[in-house]
């Protein structure tokens, strides 16, 4: 179990620095799709916390998995986003 423990954390530090590195890239371009996919990338890692901290065995995961699906939803956003941006300027 600490194992596991051990490698949640590291996900979600990796996750965690992916998003702060996304939001650099924001703040440098100001392109939406950066901010959309750093907060995409924060909420994956609190869900990886989140898994840490519970006890797999006796909580319902599928509450937990609802995190990582707003992540995934906020990725498409972020694409759709960018498409439509896109198409009305004509690139």
């Amino acid at each position: 179990m600490v194992i596991r423990q051990f490698l949640w954390g590291m996900l979600a530090m990796a996750h965690l620095m992916a998003a702060l590195l996304l939001t650099r890239f924001w703040r440098v371009g100001r392109d939406r799709l950066f901010l959309f996919f750093a907060c995409g990338f924060a909420i994956m890692a609190l869900h990886w916390v989140g898994l840490a901290l519970i006890d797999p065995g006796r909580e319902p995961l599928h509450l937990l998995y609802l995190v990582r699906l707003l992540a995934f939803v906020l990725f498409i956003i972020g694409i759709a986003d960018k498409n439509r941006r896109a198409r009305r300027s004509g690139r």
